[in-house]
């Protein structure tokens, strides 16, 4: 993955929910090789800027630039959001949530090879039942699949350490320095501190206000 020269650039972001002032004027940057772990209190507004970041969400007021170009489609690809919950429909298997993510984002994945990226986050034997049955631990493991799957520059993670084991954030903690080392970037939050296993860390923090 080639390091590339302007990346993500927030600028005078606001945001407001039920007439609380959640961030106001926060500026905001993500570029090649950096880790950056979001931090603050519940009802800091953790989430919601990284719903903003992603383009999912508005802000009140700012601006927000991929490459210094407005948020658009090329964003849309050069990006995987994994958020809070893990966005597994319960009713299909783990290789059918696979499949329908990799067609909804245009991803191109042969069956043996979303097979192997299960086998490697250690579902083997679970890749045909319904998520539904799968421990909650199991289920975020389907959804951080995703990152196993497409080529994208930038990794937006919610509380992607939710329900995982000490393996699995071993796991996930070294796919996220291979990344940021080919050149990637990385933007999570987490209510755990990250190990040394993941790299060198810049740290962006929110606060609480009333």
């Amino acid at each position: 993955m080639r390091c590339w020269l302007s990346g993500l650039v927030a600028s005078e972001l606001s945001c407001i929910k039920r007439d609380r002032v959640l961030f106001d004027r926060l500026s905001f940057s993500l570029q090649s090789g950096q880790l950056v772990y979001l931090r603050g209190p519940n009802g800091a507004g953790k989430t919601s800027l990284l719903r903003i970041l992603c383009g999912l969400s508005q802000p009140e007021s700012g601006t927000i630039t991929w490459q210094s170009q407005p948020l658009g489609e090329h964003w849309f690809k050069d990006l995987i959001y994994v958020g809070h919950k893990p966005g597994v429909n319960g009713a299909l298997t783990a290789i059918e949530n696979l499949a329908f993510w990799c067609r909804q984002h245009s991803v191109s994945a042969s069956l043996d090879h979303l097979y192997h990226v299960l086998a490697e986050l250690g579902l083997v034997g679970m890749e045909d039942v319904p998520c539904r049955t799968l421990s909650a631990g199991q289920q975020r493991r389907v959804a951080l699949s995703r990152l196993w799957l497409k080529s994208a520059k930038v990794w937006i993670l919610d509380e992607p350490f939710t329900a995982l084991d000490v393996k699995g954030v071993a796991q996930l903690e070294d796919k996220m320095k291979a990344h940021v080392d080919a050149g990637g970037a990385v933007l999570t939050t987490s209510h755990q501190a990250l190990s040394e296993r993941a790299g060198t860390v810049r740290f962006f923090d929110l606060e609480y206000r009333f």
